[in-house]
């Protein structure tokens, strides 16, 4: 059985507060939903509770769509504002995410911030042109973020262009209470396809090599076809619990080409 003991908690009121509480002591730590930290035993000598700081929200202005750091997957995929855009991607990246009782709980900040590779709804924000809001780092892209190092910060929104474009999120898990054995997203806007494909079990990478192919060919189920072989011959998959390296590998060109085909 797992403990953790924390020697201080506190509860800030906003983003200013909760990051100079995080760096005032070396082992701090930030709790959003709560989901993951009894995962290990350990000692917490701050324990900070982001439930006031005025980061739950979901805000639409003339280009963007802001999320809020401490906004639940439940309010991801009940939202009425996403649910306009995107072909409802979001929700569908988050609905089957084992309960109703842990979407009520699972944030998005804690979620993007631990670049969990397990991520359905990473997977889908980066075929999105996706922005991160960190308060010491500032704002930069979701890819700029994937690819940094692990840096004590804290996030407190993520910005999505609204754009127009076709987009389909597909899984696969071994029961509705799992986590995917694998995942992928598509999109299709002005500047062409994007193709993502996570749970592999490392983070959600892009196929490159697939995303060229299918920019420069005529769309036809032939070419769907190869896209979606290219991706999984380009891309590395691992074993773990869930599913095997072969099986992820076999897996991905099925849900490439699912996504591909709802978009076109």
């Amino acid at each position: 059985m797992s403990f953790i003991t924390i020697g201080e908690y506190k509860k800030p009121k906003n983003a200013k507060e909760a990051y100079d509480l995080l760096t005032s002591k070396k082992n701090s730590l930030l709790i959003g939903g709560g989901t993951y930290i009894h995962l290990g035993s350990r000692h917490v000598s701050l324990a900070i509770d982001l439930s006031d700081a005025d980061m739950e929200y979901i805000r639409e202005t003339d280009t963007t769509i802001e999320i809020g750091a401490m906004t639940t997957f439940r309010e991801i995929e009940t939202n009425q504002i996403l649910s306009k855009y995107f072909d409802n991607l979001l929700s569908h990246s988050v609905k089957n995410i084992i309960g109703v009782q842990f979407r009520n709980m699972v944030t998005v900040g804690a979620t993007v911030f631990s670049k969990y590779g397990f991520s359905d709804f990473i997977t889908a924000l980066r075929v999105l042109d996706t922005k991160v809001v960190l308060y010491n780092a500032g704002e930069m892209t979701i890819d700029e973020f994937i690819d940094s190092g692990r840096k004590k910060d804290l996030l407190e929104k993520i910005i999505i262009k609204k754009e127009n474009l076709r987009a389909s999120f597909q899984m696969m898990r071994n029961s509705m209470a799992d986590y995917a054995i694998l995942n992928a997203a598509v999109s299709k806007g002005d500047t062409g396809f994007k193709i993502v494909v996570g749970a592999r079990p490392g983070i959600a990478v892009f196929a490159n090599k697939a995303m060229e192919y299918i920019n420069s060919n005529e769309i036809s189920e032939e070419t769907v076809s190869k896209a979606s072989q290219i991706a999984s011959e380009e891309l590395a998959f691992g074993t773990n619990g869930l599913g095997s390296k072969e099986y992820r590998t076999h897996l991905a060109s099925a849900l490439v080409k699912s996504a591909l085909l709802e978009v076109i």
